[in-house]
């Protein structure tokens, strides 16, 4: 199954690595390799080729793809790191439910 608990657009908190406790904005989710990337965390260094004549090559930093099992979403409405659950509305669509204040989003 390659689903994820987090989406696009949601703000995370890690809960284990170097950048542990820190919060974010997701960028980019690969259901596939059951990652994520995180605005401003885990951050790397590339080095840059230039590919024209007259582009600058170089050291550039980025973001890094972190395993979606080491972020928990963070509710917008008590703003607590919090699981999500799942609600079917009486329209027949779902929403996703903080766990800890009941906040559908």
């Amino acid at each position: 199954m390659n689903n994820l608990h987090v989406k696009k657009g949601d703000t995370v908190v890690v809960l284990s690595g170097k950048d542990k406790g820190k919060k974010g904005k997701v960028l980019e989710v690969s259901p596939k390799e059951q990652k994520v990337i995180v605005e401003g965390l885990n951050m790397v260094t590339k080095h840059v080729k230039p590919r024209r004549q007259g582009d600058a090559g170089g050291i550039v930093k980025a973001e890094g793809a972190l395993y979606a099992c080491k972020v928990m979403a963070v509710c917008p409405k008590c703003g607590k790191p919090t699981r999500l659950g799942r609600k079917i509305k009486e329209d027949g669509s779902k929403a996703r439910v903080c766990k800890l204040c009941g906040a559908e989003y």
